[in-house]
């Protein structure tokens, strides 16, 4: 699987060696790919809802938490504009909402529901250090509410795409007026999977599931 890299698009430059920050604390596509996320099973579906419900506009994060079959739960918005791109703070952001929203899963063995963030910015779809602190930042709040770490969606102006997955789709789009809830959001292009080395793999993980 081929990504892009492009600079963060909030901050100068942050060093990155080996696969993180300075703080090590960012995620790159490969070590999420690797990580596992369940893929989910309509992303279409779940962007177009949450876009209707939130209306995000760049440097917006949606948290979203779904039951099953995808049901969504809870879910809340705000916008994050940080000095720095560090997972530690994104963390923090994200689990003050999941506070807010629905109580802890801390004391089931193991996570019945999913949290999947969707991030609006500026730029293309190329994957950049702010998304990776995201990454990490999704995923260690997840544990601390004892979630499941579901999907990382990104919202341009070119559309959305779940990264490390490769779906992608054009409608909707940070520039796209929301849909009425229940409204079915048609997209002329088919949802696109990029496949790759990393995406194959986790289609694989997930039918064998």
């Amino acid at each position: 699987m081929t990504f892009g890299f492009a600079p963060p698009a909030t901050t100068s430059s942050a060093v990155v060696t080996g696969g993180a920050s300075r703080h090590g604390r960012l995620l790159e596509p490969s070590e999420w790919t690797a990580a596992g996320i369940p893929l989910l099973r309509n992303p279409r579906e779940v962007v177009s809802g949450l876009h209707s419900r939130h209306s995000p506009v760049p440097s917006t994060a949606v948290i979203a938490v779904l039951g099953p079959e995808e049901r969504l739960v809870a879910s809340a918005s705000f916008v994050q504009r940080a000095a720095s791109v560090d997972g530690w703070e994104y963390r923090n952001a994200l689990l003050a909402r999941l506070r807010r929203v629905l109580p802890h899963d801390l004391r089931r063995r193991t996570p019945v529901r999913t949290a999947v963030l969707l991030y609006c910015r500026d730029g293309d779809e190329r994957w950049t250090e702010e998304d990776g602190a995201w990454m990490w930042g999704l995923r260690d709040a997840c544990t601390l509410h004892g979630l499941r770490c579901g999907a990382y969606i990104t919202l341009t102006r070119g559309g959305w795409q779940v990264l490390g997955e490769g779906r992608v789709g054009r409608r909707p789009s940070s520039d796209s007026q929301p849909a009425r809830i229940g409204e079915i959001v048609t997209d002329p292009t088919p949802l696109t999977l990029r496949t790759g080395g990393g995406a194959a793999e986790a289609l694989r993980r997930t039918a064998a599931r």
